[in-house]
């Protein structure tokens, strides 16, 4: 992604200069055309613009959970190569006001080419920005890149029902796998049943819960035994009955 790459479009915006209840009718308009500034220059890759309204002190921390400084910031802005190209446009967009400070939360589509590969992503921003006398200057950010379910795989009937079966993690919760036609469905103790998807072979996932996967562990046969519950590569072992 563009943001990944060189720079993480920043979250933007400003503030009123008075208390919520004075708050100027043209703040978010304001704020908004600022924010879409400073978007437009990520994919300039211009660093004046965020020279201008970052605070020397900023506290930024990226999707990727790097925490950046405003010279760090500044270095990784840079006309995007030959074979790259795209935009960042401002979606959804809410500001709230305390006297000389703001909060504002801002949700950025992201559409991109990656030689000749269309791409989007879609980051939610929260920022800080503060009211002093050079004007509005961002104190803090934080990015998170929105996730979303891979794209799944058809498996044939028989490669499915290797997965059938009980999996246990203790001796009171289990997770139940069976095969509905040509997909798969799991139940854990106590709760509703998912439907799950194949991501590749020996890997599923519960669609709308992209943070997770179930990886199917094999033995020396070639039989499933048992199967890690994977989230942000910390695993939770369930055990074939």
């Amino acid at each position: 992604m563009l943001r990944t790459t060189f720079l993480p479009a920043l979250a933007a915006c400003g503030a009123a200069a008075s208390p919520a209840a004075s708050r100027p009718a043209n703040l978010d308009a304001v704020l908004r055309e600022q924010t879409q500034q400073l978007l437009d220059a990520v994919t300039a890759g211009d660093p004046g613009v965020w020279n201008r309204y970052l605070d020397p002190q900023v506290l930024y921390v990226s999707e990727a959970g790097d925490v950046e400084t405003k010279a760090s910031l500044l270095a990784q802005l840079k006309p995007l190569p030959p074979g790259i190209s795209g935009k960042i446009e401002i979606g959804r967009f809410e500001v709230k006001s305390f006297g000389d400070t703001a909060v504002v939360l801002h949700v950025d589509e992201e559409s991109e080419n990656y030689f000749g590969h269309a791409l989007h992503a879609q980051y939610m921003t929260t920022a800080t920005w503060q009211l002093g006398p050079g004007g509005w200057r961002l104190i803090a950010s934080q990015v998170y890149a929105s996730l979303v379910d891979p794209p799944a795989i058809t498996l044939p009937a028989g490669q499915l029902d290797d997965y059938v079966g009980t999996y246990q993690l203790t001796d009171a919760i289990a997770y139940a796998i069976r095969r509905d036609g040509d997909h798969l469905v799991g139940q854990r103790t106590g709760r509703d049943p998912q439907s799950l998807r194949v991501e590749a072979r020996d890997v599923l996932f519960v669609p709308g819960q992209p943070r997770s996967r179930k990886v199917f562990l094999r033995d020396d046969a070639g039989r499933v035994t048992r199967f890690a519950d994977r989230r942000e590569a910390r695993d939770v072992i369930w055990t074939r009955r």
